[in-house]
């Protein structure tokens, strides 16, 4: 589901009650946990974690106008989802969080190539969450990506 926002706090203030307390918790483990460099705003409808235009100019190469993308939150229809563009990029750290996963959730993971669903929200890895986001600096990620697309 995309919600019209113009901010942060319009985004969260629109999710139905049950959610808003998971996104607010995922929410504050990433801001907890980003490396410095990383903004938070509105990006794809989402709340989005981006590297800034005054610390990457080119920006993202699929829309140069907008900053670079890492990491997305969003409440869809069916699951609260987590999409971490390192995840895709790095096999290493693909690797990394499917080991982790198990020891912090009961349940299976549940991801596409970069998307991590969460159906049901009593089981939130929130600790492995913020330890994900703390796994790759803003220069890591600006190096791997420009690697990944040839810039």
């Amino acid at each position: 589901m995309q919600y019209k926002a113009d901010s942060p706090e319009d985004y969260i203030s629109q999710l139905p009650e049950e959610r808003k307390a998971v996104i607010l918790e995922i929410r504050k483990n990433l801001l907890e946990n980003l490396p410095e460099g990383f903004e938070e705003q509105i990006s794809y409808g989402m709340l989005g974690y981006v590297v800034p235009h005054r610390l990457y100019p080119a920006g993202y190469h699929v829309d140069p106008k907008l900053a670079l993308p890492f990491i997305n939150l969003a409440s869809q229809k069916n699951f609260v989802a987590l999409y971490h563009s390192g995840l895709y990029a790095d096999p290493r750290l693909l690797d990394w969080f499917k080991t982790e996963y198990p020891k912090h959730s009961k349940r299976k993971l549940d991801m596409g190539k970069s998307c991590i669903r969460f159906k049901n929200l009593d089981d939130i890895p929130y600790v492995l969450i913020g330890n994900l986001a703390r796994k790759m600096s803003v220069q890591d990620w600006i190096a791997l990506y420009e690697n990944k697309t040839g810039k």
